[in-house]
């Protein structure tokens, strides 16, 4: 159908006579906020993003950029990033958000193996996008936002638009991400899907699907208090604007200004991270009480496990509006459950809502119920390693049936009612004289002290057992680390796990490298201990 009119085919369920295109609303609603930056308070209208989205992609048709290019965007949360996206989206571009926190050759990694034409930054992340730019010598094009002077090999976004149309190009085609895994257990891979032949306002699916799921609805209020760099949120900003709602884009995560910002704009949805839950439950109960939070429809989370018993501490305090999914980037399944299914069964991640869920031994064998193993996906969605068969082949088996199964690592189990419990990744367990350890456990436990804010369990060597389990700890006041304060997390491990499973040893460190999406940097802590160690360990 035509862009703006006509019937519409949108989504699934509660959803799907509602239009799902931002374009529709510049029509209809053009001066309601569709972006408000948290921080500064900036804020862009629906008929604003329309016009700038449209000026981008005729710039991308003018720089000869044709459906199935890719470009590459280095940002912090600001909204150019957002538009940029917008624009490659309406003329069938690939996007690849790379990791703001990367470094310029990490950057450059990501530019080339994403075979990036233009790459787009900000004056914010400029001295990681000049450094990387020297190594990206098949770019095409590079612009710079926040600016009006050129840098380097980059010219000013805005500069560069300036000339260009508001009204849509001529050939509209839907563009989409082509997002990279985190890089937590090695180098980052590109993930990508065969490109819908479609227009930008037709339907997606797997957004409709996503929108159903996540009891998201026409006008919601969305808070984002991630970076907009990641699979998850770049999917909820993305369904809040196909929505017709607003998206609070909070600049970086703080606990107490999150809670403000329920409060001020009356939020209906979000998405947060176990590790933000944490850090809102160790504010001064005076200061959480403070904040009326009673607008929140439905926080969903992910990325990591929750603890339990942080889990049930919000639920009881902001209400049974908590559901939980576990999915990989990789889109390659899906579980889910609601507070009430959490509470029926505590540390839960859900069960199957696309693919199956099977879970195998390390000889590819069905494992009883209950008993731990790596967490596969038969018969979801299809998807690829960017230009890498041999990592692709790596994630999938061939069943005799002909069925294919995939998977990214994790290991869990399956309780009699077909619940998903996540044990670890399978790259984390630690072996210690012939026994098999996930550390999850005991890092669940650890970050329920009152005096500890975040921490981390690994394998470190020991010459007699292989490996032992050491801990890292990010403590409420970094100023109580003391080797009393190692005796009394030790004991608290003690008393609660296993021996066999809790930390010989307690470092302290100021801060744990976390990625704000929630997932730990384990990799670069271990590393320290493993300095010229011959292992298997990665």
């Amino acid at each position: 159908m035509c862009r703006y009119g006509g019937v519409c085919r949108y989504g699934v369920g509660r959803i799907a006579s509602v239009a799902m295109y931002p374009g529709h609303y510049a029509l209809d609603h053009p001066d309601q906020p569709a972006i408000i930056m948290a921080g500064t308070g900036l804020t862009i209208t629906y008929r604003e993003f329309e016009a700038q989205a449209n000026q981008v992609a005729h710039l991308f048709r003018a720089a000869g950029l044709v459906r199935g290019d890719h470009i590459a965007i280095l940002m912090e949360n600001n909204p150019a990033m957002l538009v940029v996206e917008a624009g490659a989206e309406r003329c069938g571009l690939f996007f690849t958000c790379i990791n703001s926190y990367l470094t310029g050759p990490e950057c450059a990694y990501v530019v080339n193996d994403s075979q990036s034409k233009v790459f787009v930054t900000s004056t914010a992340k400029s001295a990681t996008a000049l450094e990387a730019a020297t190594e990206t010598p098949n770019v095409q094009l590079y612009l710079m936002a926040d600016t009006t002077e050129g840098r380097g090999p980059f010219q000013p976004l805005d500069a560069a638009v300036a000339a260009q149309p508001t009204t849509p190009i001529a050939d509209e085609q839907l563009g989409a991400a082509m997002l990279y895994s985190s890089g937590t257990t090695g180098r980052p891979k590109g993930i990508v899907r065969v490109l819908p032949d479609a227009e930008p306002s037709d339907p997606i699916p797997l957004m409709g699907f996503l929108q159903s799921v996540w009891r998201q609805r026409p006008g919601q209020i969305y808070l984002s208090p991630a970076p907009l760099c990641h699979s998850a949120p770049q999917a909820n900003v993305s369904a809040t604007l196909r929505l017709g709602g607003t998206v609070i884009v909070m600049e970086r995560f703080d606990p107490e200004e999150y809670l403000q910002l329920v409060q001020k704009y009356r939020v209906t949805h979000s998405q947060l991270v176990p590790t933000m839950f944490s850090r809102m439950l160790k504010l001064p109960e005076a200061v959480r009480k403070s904040y009326d939070v009673s607008s929140i429809e439905t926080v969903i989370h992910a990325a990591a496990p929750c603890p339990p018993p942080v889990k049930q501490a919000m639920i009881e305090w902001w209400g049974p509006k908590l559901y939980e999914y576990y999915a990989a980037t990789e889109g390659n399944g899906m579980t889910w459950c609601t507070s009430e299914e959490w509470l029926a069964h505590p540390g839960t991640v859900g069960r199957q809502i696309m693919g199956e869920v099977v879970i195998l031994d390390d000889d590819n064998q069905p494992v009883a119920q209950g008993e731990p193993g790596t967490v596969w996906f038969r018969g979801a969605t299809a998807f690829e390693y960017f230009n890498d068969p041999v990592k692709t082949a790596e994630t999938r088996i061939t069943e005799t049936s002909g069925a294919v199964l995939s998977t990214v690592g994790d290991v869990g189990y399956l309780d009699p009612d077909n619940y998903l419990f996540l044990t670890d990744r399978k790259t984390y367990m630690i072996i210690s004289g012939g026994v098999n350890i996930y550390p999850q456990e005991c890092e669940n436990l650890l970050v329920t002290h009152p005096k500890v804010m975040d921490a981390a369990v690994f394998g470190v060597p020991n010459e007699d057992l292989g490996e032992e389990v050491k801990g890292v700890v990010q403590l409420v006041d970094p100023d109580a680390a003391s080797p009393e304060m190692e005796r009394e997390l030790l004991t608290f491990c003690r008393d609660n796990l296993a021996h066999y499973k809790c930390p010989r040893t307690i470092d302290f460190e100021v801060e744990l490298p976390r990625l704000p999406t929630g997932k730990l940097y384990k990799r670069i802590l271990r590393d320290r201990y493993w300095a010229d160690k011959n292992t298997r360990i990665v």
